[in-house]
């Protein structure tokens, strides 16, 4: 059965404890796209990883893989869920998953930004054991995050970047809690 993991970003320490905001698991497109996903018949869970706002690699470990993640699993990571999946994946080489998107994706360790994840090595051929990474870019976002996609594309081979003119992905800067290109390109 075909499903899907999105697993969200990382807020600031006021957005975290901010009562009038939802959960990162619940914020930007996130639950909008996790229902289209379940309306295509395709299982979509959003983990919800505690004190996301200042990510402890084992801690986000632990609540992803409390989910199936199979040859046939839809992987979304959103800025820094999008170096999770990266160090993961390189980290289980006998893993194998279906098509991998990450949005805005921050690599701590490769830009010198804030190193929660400690320092991992990419493995240059992930992208065989998927199928297919897509990186969803954006020309108007931050330095490191513009410098992250560099990396990637640098340190592993055959990524398909899209390029867009949207910040970081967020409902703010997209204007919208709806995200039709994300969606199209994971049922492509």
């Amino acid at each position: 059965m075909k499903n899907a993991i999105i697993l969200h970003g990382q807020p600031d320490e006021a957005e975290y404890y901010d009562p009038s905001m939802p959960s990162m698991s619940n914020a930007h497109w996130i639950p909008w796209l996790q229902g289209q996903l379940l309306k295509s018949n395709i299982v979509a869970a959003t983990p919800e990883v505690p004190y996301a706002h200042k990510p402890e690699w084992e801690l986000w470990k632990r609540e992803v893989e409390r989910y199936d993640i199979t040859a046939d699993t839809l992987v979304v990571g959103h800025s820094r869920g999008g170096e999770f999946w990266l160090r993961w994946l390189s980290e289980h080489p006998a893993a194998r998953v279906g098509k991998v998107v990450l949005v805005a994706p921050s690599i701590g360790y490769l830009t010198k930004d804030r190193n929660y994840f400690g320092e991992y090595s990419l493995d240059k051929n992930l992208v065989q054991r998927t199928n297919g990474i897509t990186v969803f870019s954006s020309d108007n976002d931050a330095a490191n995050i513009i410098a992250s996609v560099g990396e990637i594309v640098t340190h592993i081979d055959s990524v398909y970047i899209k390029q867009f003119h949207l910040g970081h992905f967020t409902s703010d800067s997209m204007g919208s809690t709806e995200f039709p290109e994300l969606l199209a390109e994971l049922l492509r």
